[in-house]
């Protein structure tokens, strides 16, 4: 049975819509309806706001971590439709760093991919659309459309593994390098879809389209 070891006084003025800790357990973010993100720093039952970020002009909806190994930032999404990445600077200073100004509608969900995929960022709208930002390097980056991904707005996004099921990790084996870029997407039309990369096309094809919910499909993992 889970039991209750601590809480967070983030300070938030408004609804909590995500949480998320960072690879390593040691920072937690926290976005809210307050217009703002939090960054805690975690020490087993103790915690230390570190930095309270200010950028969107609406609530928050969800965080996700980039993975460290492309450096220590993370993204944001609101109603007021931007993405916002953000960045610690080698003093310990939080700053944005990039703004993703594409969408119509509210950016309801994001999500980066694993790693060894690539630098990618899934963004799902109210507008219907996904957007998918690549990282080049030097803090730039160049992002592809998904056009009617949902007819009534995307909810969720989420990322596959990197590597297909039954591959293995194992640097010197053949299949190592077979990286899978996919992700699926929930929406208001009650659907559930995976995406896939085209390599020849330069573009993200729908390769599955999952017909079983009578409602809208909130989450997607």
């Amino acid at each position: 049975m889970a039991t209750v070891v601590g809480k967070v006084e983030t300070q938030h003025e408004n609804m909590i819509h995500d949480a998320q800790m960072d690879i390593y357990g040691h920072r937690l973010a926290t976005c809210s309806s307050d217009r703002s993100v939090r960054i805690f720093e975690v020490d087993k039952n103790q915690h230390r706001l570190i930095a309270t970020l200010i950028g969107h002009d609406g609530p928050v909806w969800q965080i996700s971590w980039m993975h460290p190994m492309y450096g220590n930032a993370l993204a944001s999404c609101s109603y007021d439709k931007k993405v916002i990445l953000w960045k610690e600077s080698d003093r310990g200073q939080w700053a944005k760093f990039y703004t993703h100004e594409v969408h119509a509608s509210s950016v309801n969900s994001i999500q980066w991919a694993p790693p060894d995929t690539g630098l990618y960022l899934a963004c799902g709208s109210s507008d219907g659309t996904i957007s998918i930002l690549q990282g080049s390097g030097d803090d730039k980056f160049s992002f592809l459309m998904i056009q009617n991904a949902h007819t009534t707005g995307v909810n969720a996004v989420s990322w596959a593994p990197s590597h297909p099921s039954g591959t293995t990790l194992d640097p010197s084996t053949k299949d190592y390098d077979v990286i899978s870029k996919r992700f699926a997407s929930g929406g208001g039309d009650n659907l559930v879809k995976v995406w896939k990369f085209s390599d020849e096309k330069n573009a993200w094809e729908m390769e599955a389209e999952l017909k079983a919910h009578n409602n809208w499909v909130r989450d997607v993992a």
